[in-house]
C-alpha cells in the first residue's frame, strides 16, 4: 500500500502559492513525513516543511489521496496548481502546524545542540501529526531527535528526566534540552523499533519494566507533582467519564455503570500504584534481541502496572499471553506480598480498552478538526473492545 499526496504550499506569512502536482510515496502512513519531503525535492525541486494534514479521501489512514499544507522558502520555476484552501486560524492549532512553526523549532534545537558542541550538518523532518512533531538532526558526534509536544503529552520530559536517575531502567533515552512549546532534544537509541518482537523478547522486556515499576512505586507522588497524570483507584473511574462525555457510550453502558465496583475490586488485589508506560507495545522499545529501550513516554501516568502487561500482551495468541501475564504475576506476588496480580489483571482486561476510548477522545477534544480522522473512528472501536472482554 501506498499514498497519493498533493502538497499545498505557502510561504513564510502563511499565504497559499497553489499546490504541487500529485505524486504517490510508498509509506502510507498519514502521519510519516519524511517521503513526502523527499518526494517534493526530488520530483519538484522545492524544499518544503510540511505543517499539517488538511484532508483526505478516506475516513482514516492509511492510504489514499492526502492533502498536506507544507511551507516552502522558495518555490522557484516549479509550475504549481491554483487551489482554494481554508486557511483561517483554529484555537487548537499547534505550534508546528502554523507557517514558521518548524523553522522555530528547528532554530530552537539547533541551538541548543551548538551550545553542546554538536553543529548540525543535516535535518530531516520525520512525522507531523497531532500526537508529535518528530525531527531529526545529524552531528558529528550522532544524531539527535527533536520531538515537540501537545498539551496533552507535555509530561513526558518529567518522565524522561526521572528515569534518567534511575538505575533500574537500564537503558534510557538522553535528555539533551527541553524547551518551550512542548519541546524535546534527546539523544539518539540505537538499533531498531521492535515491532514484531516473539514471546521470548517480550519477556524480557516485561522483566526490565518491572524493575522501573518496582523503584516508582516510592516515588508516585514525585512523579504527580511534576505533571504526570494521577489515575490511581476511583480517579481513574472519573477521568474516563469525563472524557467520554459526549461520545455513544452505549456499547459500555454497563461496563461503565459497574467501573467504581470494579475498580474498588482491584484495589482489593494489594498491588501499588506505580509509573505505567500507557502504550507499552514493542514498537515503543528499540534496540536489539541483547539491549532495549523503552521509548514514547507521552502516554504516561501514575496508576496501576497490570495496564502495561496487558497492553504488552494483547496481540499474542492466548497460550503465549498467559504465560506472560503468569510470570509477571509471580514477580509482582513476590514484591508485594499477599497481593493478587492474577485477579487484577482480569478485573482490568476491559478496562485497559476503555481507558483507551478515554485517550482517544481527549485527543479529538485537544486537536483542530481536520485531524480528527487520525483517531474518530478509534473511540466506538475501543469501547466495542472494551465490551466484548467484559
Amino acid at each position: 500500500m501506498s499514498r497519493t499526496v498533493t502538497v499545498i504550499l505557502v510561504d513564510a506569512a502563511g499565504r497559499s502559492i497553489g499546490a504541487l502536482p500529485p505524486f504517490d510515496v510508498p509509506d502510507p502512513w498519514w502521519q510519516q513525513v519524511d517521503p513526502v519531503v523527499d518526494g517534493a525535492r526530488l520530483r519538484h525541486g522545492v524544499e518544503v516543511a510540511v505543517l499539517r494534514l488538511l484532508d483526505a479521501d478516506r475516513p482514516a489512514p492509511p492510504g489514499g489521496h492526502v492533502r498536506y499544507l507544507a511551507q516552502v522558502a522558495d518555490a522557484g520555476a516549479v509550475p504549481l496548481e491554483p487551489v482554494v484552501v481554508d486557511l483561517a486560524p483554529h484555537p487548537l492549532r499547534l505550534p508546528w502546524a502554523e507557517a514558521g512553526g518548524p523553522e522555530d523549532s528547528v532554530a530552537w534545537a539547533t541551538d541548543e545542540l551548538r551550545r553542546l558542541g554538536r553543529p548540525v550538518t543535516a535535518v530531516t523532518q520525520q512525522r507531523t501529526w497531532n500526537l508529535s512533531a518528530i525531527w531529526r538532526l545529524d552531528t558529528p558526534l550522532g544524531p539527535a531527535w527533536l520531538k515537540q509536544l501537545p498539551p496533552f503529552a507535555r509530561h513526558e520530559p518529567a518522565v524522561l528526566h526521572w528515569l534518567l536517575s534511575t538505575p533500574e531502567a537500564g537503558g534510557r533515552v538522553e535528555v539533551l534540552a527541553v524547551g518551550g512549546e512542548g519541546r524535546v532534544l534527546v539523544g539518539h537509541v540505537p538499533g531498531e523499533d521492535r515491532y514484531g518482537a516473539g514471546e521470548s523478547e517480550r519477556m524480557a522486556i516485561a522483566a526490565g519494566h518491572h524493575a522501573v515499576q518496582v523503584r516508582a512505586v516510592g516515588e508516585v507522588d514525585r512523579l504527580v507533582a511534576v505533571g504526570v497524570p494521577d489515575l490511581r483507584g476511583a480517579g481513574l473511574g472519573r477521568w474516563i467519564r469525563e472524557r467520554l462525555a459526549g461520545h455513544d457510550v452505549t456499547a459500555a453502558g454497563r461496563l461503565l455503570d459497574g467501573l467504581d465496583d470494579r475498580l474498588a475490586r482491584v484495589r482489593d488485589c494489594g498491588l501499588p500504584d506505580t509509573l505505567v508506560h500507557g502504550d507499552l507495545h514493542p514498537g515503543n522499545v528499540r534496540g536489539d534481541e541483547s539491549r532495549r529501550v523503552v521509548i514514547d513516554w507521552a502516554d504516561a501516568f501514575v496508576g496501576h502496572p497490570a495496564f502495561d502487561i496487558l497492553r504488552l500482551t494483547e496481540d499474542l495468541a492466548p497460550a503465549a499471553a498467559d504465560r506472560l501475564v503468569a510470570t509477571w504475576a509471580d514477580r509482582w506476588r513476590a514484591d508485594a506480598p499477599g497481593s493478587d496480580p492474577r485477579r487484577a489483571v482480569d478485573l482490568l482486561r476491559p478496562v485497559a480498552p476503555l481507558r483507551l476510548a478515554a485517550v482517544y477522545a481527549m485527543f479529538l477534544a485537544g486537536i483542530e478538526p481536520s485531524e480528527h480522522p487520525y483517531h474518530v473512528h478509534d473511540v466506538p472501536a475501543a469501547l466495542a473492545r472494551a465490551a466484548a472482554a467484559a
